[in-house]
């Protein structure tokens, strides 16, 4: 049983040589996927700075693999893209702007960023946004027009649009962020955000209707804390039961839930990095998201797979229950996604 697998990993170089732990992590105990950014937090150049770049990295990762490789990155257009036009990429318009011209638009925009992605080997978009547009001060969401819409029945169906044109190029989707981040006044980049007072139920609406129609390739679970009504503990939505429960009981999700990055500071500043491991863990997460952007550390693959066996040492989790993490992956891994988006 190989504990990598429950991890979505970032690496610092563009190229790896036989001396990188990414290397021999591949050839050994491979991860579930590795994340892609195109720069570090400094702005110095993390894993690709031109297309060239970018297609030898992934078929050298493909390459290295000794198991089914998800490649990610966050691609969601506007602000929040890694494929940059200072890099040779094309534009592509945020969802705000895609939400007010309707799915139609929308389709045409993933077509082209789904099969943008997939030339450069790439077979996992964190995206679409499901958040509403509900607080037009949000600081992480509506900054950057990001959501599609304030309405579940609008943004529902542009997820939709967007969803099955990546569909059709073989391209995996991510719902984020889950249980809901656009009400939220504050961003978990920075810190703790409590949304206790802001969130609204209507914001499961979007993900009942995608799940019910069997659009969810994965779920990302995001780091606010709601305490009305859904987590009592005051946890993180990643590292809570009960929204885990929340999302496999009321919404009938059976697929991959993704934890959000657990280096953004929202985790950070309250739990150590093993801690935060085992909290995801336990909450019912299947992969946890190391991003290595905001903070390098080079062992923190071999760290979190050793926190979860601590887990299994100790008797806190079932290897049935981890088997069922790692089979989860491996059918987001193995699903030949293309042709199946209508």
């Amino acid at each position: 049983m190989n504990l990598a697998q429950l991890f979505l990993v970032g690496f610092d170089g563009c190229s790896l040589d036989s001396s990188h732990w990414l290397t021999t992590a591949l050839q050994q105990n491979p991860p579930g996927g590795v994340i892609l950014f195109d720069r570090n937090v400094d702005g110095s150049i993390q894993n690709f700075s031109s297309s060239a770049g970018l297609k030898r990295l992934t078929a050298q990762l493909h390459e290295l693999a000794a198991a089914p490789l998800l490649i990610a990155v966050d691609q969601e257009g506007g602000r929040v893209r890694r494929l940059k036009e200072r890099d040779g990429f094309p534009a592509f318009p945020t969802a705000e702007e895609l939400g007010r011209c309707g799915p139609e638009r929308c389709a045409e925009s993933a077509a082209a960023m789904a099969q943008l992605l997939a030339e450069h080997g790439i077979n996992f978009n964190l995206a679409p946004v499901v958040d509403l547009n509900l607080n037009p001060a949000s600081p992480i969401i509506a900054r950057y027009g990001r959501s599609f819409s304030s309405s579940p029945s609008c943004a529902a169906a542009c997820c939709r649009a967007f969803i099955e044109a990546h569909r059709q190029h073989g391209v995996a989707c991510c719902l984020k962020h889950f249980p809901g981040h656009g009400s939220a006044k504050g961003d978990t980049h920075l810190g703790f955000v409590d949304i206790t007072e802001d969130w609204q139920e209507i914001e499961l609406e979007p993900y009942r209707l995608l799940i019910r129609d069997g659009l969810a390739d994965a779920v990302m679970t995001a780091h606010v804390v709601v305490h009305r009504g859904l987590e009592p503990m005051g946890l993180p939505a990643s590292l809570s039961p009960a929204v885990t429960a929340l999302l496999r009981g009321q919404l009938g999700f059976t697929g991959l839930i993704i934890t959000d990055d657990l280096q953004m500071k929202a985790v950070t500043e309250r739990y150590g990095y093993g801690e935060a491991v085992r909290l995801a863990v336990l909450a019912g997460a299947d992969m946890l998201i190391v991003g290595g952007n905001l903070s390098r550390s080079p062992t923190a693959l071999a760290e979190g797979a050793a926190a979860v066996q601590e887990l299994l040492d100790q008797g806190l989790i079932t290897e049935e229950r981890i088997k069922a993490s790692l089979a989860r992956t491996a059918a987001l891994q193995n699903t030949k996604l293309k042709g199946e988006g209508t």
